[in-house]
């Protein structure tokens, strides 16, 4: 979710009050992903590098942060979406956390949405902490090391019980992962805007969802296998 300083700078506000902007997109989206069907949204909120922007700015983030927990998980509830932060949340002060734990002890239940927001998360963050569990797990005699391969190690990342993302959308018009969700990425589509986040409403979200539709998804395999393939599943549904 990028150019929320940028948004606000363009409009001779403090960047503080693109972040707060910044809060209705998501809302936006979140209700198009109910409406659309979507199982899964994950939202990079906060990243393991922000912590070297300024004090400042961090700390309205943490209570912007705190807010936004307080003002919508009861709304999040009340539409069946489930709440889970993923990132190294021992970072936040106590509060948050404790913060955190009560809405995601809440909305534990919920079926429809899955929103997971990332909150000082990094993909190589994630992959290391993920390495740390099979070394212990080794050590322990629980894990034999000829056993470790590529399921062994997605199991132990930030949400192994969900699917991998199929779309990955960065807004504010640069052109990079960034360090996110960077081994569950593999095969995601990318899309590109040059929207800045606080712009970026539920008919830009939708416009992403349709661009997405329209791609051929291979996987390593040739349009001919694909199209074979989806002309049995066609015919197996019948």
């Amino acid at each position: 979710m990028d150019g929320n300083g940028r948004w606000a700078k363009q409009r001779d506000r403090p960047r503080t009050a693109g972040h707060r902007e910044g809060v209705k997109s998501v809302r936006a989206v979140v209700e198009e992903s109910v409406r659309r069907g979507v199982g899964t949204l994950t939202l990079f909120a906060f990243s393991s590098e922000n912590w070297q922007r300024p004090r400042s700015e961090v700390n309205i983030l943490m209570e912007l942060f705190m807010s936004a927990l307080r003002g919508e998980v009861r709304r999040l509830h009340e539409n069946d979406v489930r709440l889970r932060i993923i990132g190294e949340r021992r970072a936040f002060p106590e509060k948050l956390q404790r913060r955190i734990t009560e809405a995601e002890e809440l909305t534990a239940g919920n079926r429809t949405l899955n929103l997971q927001v990332a909150a000082n998360y990094g993909g190589r963050w994630d992959i290391t902490q993920a390495a740390r569990q099979l070394v212990a797990d080794v050590q322990s005699g629980l894990l034999d090391p000829r056993a470790i391969d590529e399921q062994s190690i997605a199991r132990r990342l930030s949400f192994p019980d969900l699917p991998e993302p199929d779309l990955f959308i960065r807004t504010g018009g640069e052109q990079r992962l960034s360090n996110f969700v960077l081994w569950q990425s593999a095969y995601a589509e990318l899309y590109f805007t040059k929207l800045l986040w606080p712009d970026f409403d539920a008919a830009a979200f939708a416009q992403a969802l349709d661009d997405f539709a329209r791609r051929q998804r291979r996987f390593g395999r040739i349009s001919e296998q694909v199209e074979a393939t989806s002309v049995v599943s066609l015919y197996g549904r019948g």
